[in-house]
């Protein structure tokens, strides 16, 4: 069934506090297709419990998580500035975002894993290989069940459409995990009231929606993620280091030709506690093409997207700034749509 998780109260003029689907993977599984369904359409995010995943994958990530991020800078360099993968500090893309952050960004390929591991954990390569691997694993796993699910609630005839693409060699998934260092709080001379919301924590990663199909996410114990309703309302998440938290992408709207609806979302940075958070990022290979499922286009409804490879997207949204809205590009009935808002203003 799906229950209301706490969420912390913080509010803003543009943050509220309500409950965000749960999802407890455990129930009778036709009933289960339905709710991820519900809970995509109305959020593009919820939290799945009774996932499976043993905790030692998860702690034995973290904990190497935590080893390489408190290494000092020169140690941290050496694993490699990220082009796009190995180590990076601040920089969001290649178009001046920043953000209050460092991380490690790897290619879910296990020769990649492999050779990043021996610039990342000198000392110990190949488990710290083993570890990503397993993890990467045990998450592809869920994500490609809860798109089979996604599938079967959607009455798609193939429940594999979706997960398949996930599951092929050629798969261009990739695993990031985001450090965010403790940012005290400034004095009232140097602040910067655009980079400040709920009680003075800065921005750590802003307003962004991500490209891929699905982003699998877990977090230790510390607060920061919010989401975005449709309405615009900002609704924090309350940390489940024990959980995961399951995000539409760009492309899983496009596949759902709107049905389902790419969440936005940021981070906010804590000012005593560092915050450490790891995302699979689920992807089609390079040369897929990305269009409306079958399934999801009618006479009464038609494709809302021109078709594009996951390569063409990738440029597309690479070349723009991070919280603008990638998808517009690709619409069909673009041209209408901005003649309408050339109207309106």
């Amino acid at each position: 069934m799906v229950v209301p998780s706490p969420t912390s109260m913080i509010r803003t003029k543009k943050t509220k506090a309500v409950g965000i689907p749960t999802i407890d993977l455990s129930m009778e599984r036709s009933e289960l297709s339905e709710l991820v369904v519900k809970a995509c359409e109305e959020y593009g995010f919820f939290k799945v419990v009774n996932h499976g995943i043993p905790k030692e994958v998860i702690s034995r990530l973290e904990n190497e998580g935590t080893e390489f991020f408190s290494k000092n800078s020169t140690e941290k360099l050496q694993a490699g500035t990220s082009t796009p993968f190995g180590y990076g500090c601040k920089n969001i893309g290649p178009n001046g975002d920043k953000g209050d952050l460092e991380y490690l960004l790897l290619h879910t390929n296990p020769n990649s894993i492999s050779e990043r591991s021996k610039t990342i954990a000198k000392d110990h390569p190949i488990k710290f290989s083993c570890i990503v691997t397993d993890y990467i694993e045990a998450v592809k796993e869920l994500a490609c069940e809860i798109l089979e699910l996604a599938a079967e609630g959607l009455w798609v005839p193939d429940k594999s459409s979706l997960s398949k693409v996930i599951k092929d060699v050629h798969s261009d998934s990739v695993l990031r995990i985001n450090h965010y260092p403790p940012v005290k709080k400034l004095s009232k001379d140097n602040l910067d009231p655009s980079k400040f919301q709920n009680n003075n924590n800065t921005i750590g990663f802003g307003e962004h929606s991500d490209p891929q199909i699905l982003t699998i996410l877990r977090s230790n114990n510390v607060g920061g993620l919010q989401i975005s309703t449709q309405h615009g309302l900002w609704i924090p998440v309350h940390p489940d280091p024990n959980e995961f938290y399951v995000m539409v992408g760009d492309s899983l709207q496009v596949l759902t030709n709107g049905r389902f609806v790419s969440v936005r979302h940021r981070v906010l940075t804590n000012t005593t506690k560092p915050r450490m958070s790891m995302m699979y990022f689920a992807a089609p290979p390079l040369n897929w093409w990305i269009s409306p499922l079958s399934k999801m286009v009618t006479a009464h409804n038609p494709s809302l997207y021109k078709p594009f490879t996951w390569a063409q997207y990738k440029q597309a949204a690479y070349a723009l700034r991070l919280g603008d809205s990638r998808l517009d590009q690709f619409k069909l009935q673009k041209q209408e749509d901005n003649t309408h808002y050339h109207h309106d203003t």
